[in-house]
């Protein structure tokens, strides 16, 4: 790994233009990573851009240290020599797999993950898949490269960390991700910022909303998952957006029964977006996704399908007996 992380950053003092590429609708992890990554390149002057498919949501957009990404495709025509995707198993879910094939100058790419399910699609691949979090691969990123870590790169790095982790609650959580934690605060994040940012975030209308998901919990017996959804009416009946509804799905890691849950959404498009939570062992949730065209880690995961709430529900559970038979 550290040679691999010295290879890159040559790469980076001797790219021309460089475009860093997070994961489409990005969480704290995937912006935070590509805010510290854009940091770094600043330090070095190096001319960059951060394009994502998809806007950042509002709650993003308040932390004032993210830096906010462009879906501009005027972008690509900068012809960039590097591009780095970070925080994405593929390029599909980086949402630029037809971006990049209609390429034609020459370019490479740089893979930087944390995901079970990560292809190696760079022609150099950072992937460690027992990280808490992307932002923990590029902490050892920095430090193999004697990078310093500024309080903007800590504070955004930071947000990657309490994001993958619940707040440091889940099963994502480890030895490594508490103690770069630790000198992260050291070099200058506000910790009780980002947890309060994280924790107390909701409004009276997203909690009624939360009440109207957890009236739904079903439990399918056999598969042994506990499962709810919401509906388009669910938001358009509140006025408030999809957004509102982060969180709910790590709250259900909070339940005794089930080896793991399912929140399904309906989306403006004609698709359903589900999202998988366990803190079982016995259960990777990254396998059920990728059977679904999604991805993820082991102990939370999702996909988008099309269809109506009842067909992807079938859908789900086929691909959870199909897993469970492979084992």
């Amino acid at each position: 790994m550290e040679r691999t992380a010295k290879q890159i950053h040559n790469l980076i003092i001797n790219a021309q233009n460089i475009v860093l590429v997070p994961h489409q609708n990005p969480d704290g992890d995937a912006l935070g990573s590509v805010s510290s990554f854009s940091y770094y390149l600043i330090s070095l002057n190096k001319r960059h851009y951060i394009f994502c498919a998809t806007p950042a949501s509002s709650k993003l957009q308040t932390l004032p240290h993210l830096i906010e990404p462009n879906n501009s495709l005027e972008i690509w025509k900068t012809q960039p020599d590097l591009i780095i995707v970070l925080d994405s198993g593929d390029l599909k879910y980086a949402g630029i797999d037809q971006i990049i094939s209609n390429l034609t100058h020459e370019y490479l790419i740089i893979n930087i993950d944390h995901h079970n399910s990560n292809t190696n699609f760079g022609q150099h691949n950072l992937v460690i898949k027992n990280a808490s979090a992307t932002a923990e691969v590029l902490y050892h990123f920095y430090k193999y490269n004697n990078i310093n870590i500024d309080k903007n790169m800590a504070l955004s790095l930071l947000t990657g960390l309490i994001t993958d982790t619940d707040n440091f609650t889940n099963g994502a959580t480890n030895t490594s991700s508490l103690k770069i934690a630790s000198e992260l605060i050291h070099r200058g994040a506000n910790f009780n910022f980002l947890k309060n940012w994280f924790i107390k975030d909701k409004s009276i209308l997203a909690l009624k909303l939360w009440g109207t998901v957890l009236s739904r919990l079903s439990k399918h017996e056999e598969l042994d998952i506990v499962y709810t959804y919401l509906t388009k009416n669910d938001f358009n009946n509140l006025e408030i957006n999809e957004n509102e509804i982060e969180g709910i799905a790590n709250f259900l890691n909070n339940l005794g029964e089930g080896r793991a849950s399912l929140i399904l959404k309906e989306l403006s498009n004609k698709k359903i977006k589900g999202s998988l939570r366990t803190t079982n062992d016995n259960i990777d949730v990254s396998v059920i996704a990728k059977t679904l065209g999604g991805g993820g880690h082991k102990k939370a995961s999702g996909f988008v399908l099309e269809g109506t709430l009842e067909e992807v529900l079938k859908k789900v559970w086929e691909a959870v007996a199909k897993s469970e038979k492979k084992k």
